[in-house]
């Protein structure tokens, strides 16, 4: 099976998340890195963007999921955005780097990486 990789870099999203009191009245910077693993082959033979996984439209999820959801955890949102993903778009598997910006003094982010495939959300 081919896996050719189409990637979203440093999206960022401003969204109310976290545990304590003082961070549910605040917007905070979120930081997405998306690897998407799919094949681009039809979509390359034909220059047909309908034939692969537009970035954009993933980008646009992205945003949306993260600022509608106001979770407490990044792992919360990093689940989502993997189960959208992988239930939505052509990709047989994704991962996803999530970044809160400025959470803990004298860091630049603190974060998750999760690895999802397509057959974790496939009807039994």
């Amino acid at each position: 099976m081919t896996q050719d990789i189409v990637f979203i870099e440093a999206l960022k999203v401003d969204t109310v998340i976290g545990v304590y009191d003082w961070e549910k009245s605040i917007q905070q910077t979120l930081q997405f890195d998306v690897e998407m693993r799919t094949d681009i082959r039809a979509a390359a033979e034909v220059d047909d963007l309908s034939k692969t996984v537009d970035y954009a439209v993933v980008s646009e999820d992205i945003v949306k999921l993260a600022k509608e959801n106001q979770a407490e955890l990044i792992e919360t949102v990093a689940e989502k955005v993997a189960e959208r993903i992988l239930t939505h778009y052509a990709v047989n598997s994704v991962q996803i780097s999530l970044r809160k910006l400025g959470a803990v003094a004298s860091t630049q982010s603190v974060g998750v990486r999760i690895e999802r495939d397509a057959t974790l959300y496939q009807a039994v």
